[in-house]
């Protein structure tokens, strides 16, 4: 059981970037539906990268207000309210693993 806590862990730690790198790619395809109307490629380039960095930039700071108002999120992805990883608790049982935490906390 300590090697899927040991997953969910490092998912919980990669999932702002991969967030962040996902909203930066849908952004960036709805730039290229908006930039195939523009004459120039320069200025659809333009728009494309535009919009890849607001929809990257505005859903990493909502996601980021999410973990900061949610503890059970941050506990669930042990994260710390920015983002980082919470290696405090690393060999601390979760809840993903209760027969350990019942042996320990009885």
């Amino acid at each position: 059981m300590r090697w899927v806590r040991l997953f969910f862990r490092a998912f919980g730690w990669l999932l702002t970037p991969f967030m962040a790198w996902a909203a930066s790619f849908f952004g960036c395809v709805a730039g290229e539906i908006i930039a195939a109307r523009l004459a120039s490629p320069g200025r659809g380039l333009l728009v494309s990268a535009a919009c890849g960095a607001a929809a990257g930039f505005i859903t990493l700071v909502l996601w980021l207000r999410l973990l900061r108002r949610s503890p059970g999120i941050r506990e669930a992805l042990a994260v710390t309210e920015d983002g980082t990883p919470d290696t405090a608790t690393l060999g601390e049982p979760t809840t993903l693993d209760p027969e350990e935490e019942a042996r320990i906390h009885p």
